[in-house]
């Protein structure tokens, strides 16, 4: 079993003892102490796999999706926050808070601790410190994208002093971050230097690639990321490059472990550690439970036309009355919609079917079963509320009820290529050589050929294109809300109706598509989360984010 995965099977190891105890010379011998712990090098393991089990997981991975334009969820608080109803009550913005601070208190007892051991060479004490030093990095990254000021927690407080700290303006959380992820890349390897037991260890690539996209969402220091995507691309501090197959990263079990595109990854072991989500993101005839996130008929109209154009265009080929021909390939990859043909892969979970949505489709619908399982039927709480349904991340070796041990992957080789393509578009840079080696990459690899398509456009809006294809090449990957936010559209796309396909049977009514969802978004409040209710109640250093 791979090194990193060891620690999905290990149990959380015991407190050391407690504080108020009188310092001794003497050790007890019946159990750890700060003394013993971190002499022991299996512990020192054990702690650093702990920091990277709760730094992120599936559930904060799949739902910042329906935060955005890309799928609606119809229950728990993304639904209250997407409409616009969210309050510094609203318990995802403590849950989140807590996950975040959670591990970084548990990086400093690491940072802490480790100085105690005695036993591990120095270079690798350097990297394990490293390691850890960029989980918590990254947790703070997180936190400040969504509240703005947040506490800059950089060593291990007491309990008493969390409920003194003050907010730290974003930017020097920002300054932090970057600092970190400097500091700590001689230290790391890269990923060609790591054998095959500890695939998913932080590299020098991860540290990288997590810097550009910090740098990025700043939105003020373009040239800076294009210098650190170009260090990437250079294959100095790692080889990367596109996996030949798109649906493999996210389908194939053996692919999904192991390929040249994937620089960080949320790390799953079949039976051992798992997640489920898939369960409720399926149709229901090929095993999906209830449907909790289904993805918009904006996210599909984003899917561009083989011929390069997008649907909206004079001249596309857009067929209304067959929608979901001649599209991007990556439509069929990410998306189940009215006429899918699904296969199974031999897996146990689903059969080799054509999936009928639209209600009267199915010609094995009977008078006293007039709609089949994977019809859309407005109000009926197992079918999809948008008609459709996510196909990328199916897992054909998933155990009963979709229980998976495929890895989510944090970034990919194809986020630094948009990353690049973004800012040298932003700097005026954008030119045939960029565009070859960013969208046109991705475009062949996803399959198009038609010139059109994969070519330099001699025409359009760049800094559209290359938004819809990071759009789409990011589906169900959780980046949609982070971008939206940062190019402050947000206001815009999450404004009015989520709509879902043309089944609603009203043309009057937009134009026939289904209102799934009627949202609002505030640009004078909601581009920042309200620091929670709970934390402010304890800590009245704790300021509160405008509007709330």
């Amino acid at each position: 079993m791979k090194l990193l995965n060891k620690l999905f099977i290990i149990i959380v190891l015991v407190a050391v003892a407690g504080s108020g105890c009188k310092k001794l010379n003497l050790a007890p011998t019946d159990r750890f102490t700060d003394l013993t712990f971190w002499q022991v090098d299996g512990n020192v393991y054990s702690a650093l796999y702990n920091d990277y089990s709760i730094m992120y997981n599936d559930n904060l991975y799949f739902s910042e999706e329906a935060l955005s334009d890309n799928a609606f969820s119809s229950a728990g608080d993304v639904t209250i926050i997407s409409s616009g109803n969210a309050t510094p009550l609203t318990g995802k913005f403590l849950n989140d808070w807590s996950t975040y601070y959670s591990c970084i208190k548990s990086c400093n007892e690491f940072l802490d601790g480790i100085k105690l051991n005695t036993t591990l060479p120095k270079d690798t004490v350097a990297r394990l410190v490293a390691e850890t030093r960029f989980i918590r990095a990254f947790e703070h990254f997180n936190l400040t994208k969504w509240y703005g000021d947040v506490p800059l927690i950089n060593y291990n407080i007491t309990q008493d002093q969390s409920k003194t700290v003050a907010r730290t303006p974003k930017a020097d959380v920002i300054n932090f971050v970057l600092s970190e992820l400097d500091a700590i890349i001689p230290d790391l390897p890269t990923q060609d230097q790591l054998p095959a037991s500890q695939n998913g260890r932080i590299t020098k690539g991860a540290a990288l690639a997590l810097e550009a996209r910090v740098l990025l969402y700043q939105g003020t220091r373009m040239q800076d990321v294009v210098t650190v995507c170009q260090k990437l691309m250079s294959g100095a501090d790692g080889t990367y490059s596109l996996n030949p197959s798109y649906t493999a990263l996210f389908s194939d079990p053996n692919t999904n472990k192991v390929n040249s595109e994937s620089i960080f990854s949320l790390q799953y072991v079949p039976i051992t550690r798992t997640w489920q989500d898939f369960w409720d993101f399926a149709p229901v005839s090929v095993g999906g439970r209830v449907n909790s996130m289904a993805p918009t008929q904006e996210l599909v109209n984003a899917y561009i036309m083989l011929n390069g154009a997008a649907i909206t265009d004079a001249g596309s080929g857009y067929d209304p009355n067959n929608p979901y021909a001649n599209r991007d390939p990556r439509l069929t990859a990410t998306i189940v919609y009215d006429g899918y043909h699904w296969d199974a892969e031999g897996g146990a979970n689903g059969t080799t079917k054509t999936i009928y949505i639209k209600p009267g489709s199915d010609p094995s619908d009977t008078p006293t079963n007039p709609n089949g399982p994977d019809e859309y039927v407005g109000g009926r709480q197992s079918s999809s509320p948008t008609g459709y349904y996510w196909r990328k991340y199916f897992d054909p070796s998933a155990q009963p009820e979709y229980l998976s041990g495929l890895n989510l992957h944090l970034i990919r080789y194809a986020e630094v290529l948009l990353d690049y393509a973004e800012a040298e578009n932003s700097l005026g840079q954008m030119n045939s050589t960029i565009w070859d080696q960013t969208i046109g990459a991705l475009r062949k690899r996803a399959g198009f050929t038609d010139p059109g398509a994969i070519n330099y456009p001699s025409s359009g809006d760049m800094t559209t294109i290359i938004r819809t294809e990071r759009r789409v090449e990011l589906a169900l990957e959780g980046l949609r809300t982070d971008d939206i936010r940062r190019w402050k559209t947000a206001e815009t796309v999450m404004n009015g109706y989520a709509h879902g396909a043309q089944f609603s049977g009203d043309p009057s009514t937009d134009n026939g598509f289904i209102r799934a969802q009627k949202r609002t978004f505030n640009p004078n409040r909601d581009y920042l989360w309200p620091i929670p209710n709970n934390e402010t109640s304890k800590d009245k250093n704790l300021t509160q984010n405008p509007g709330y």
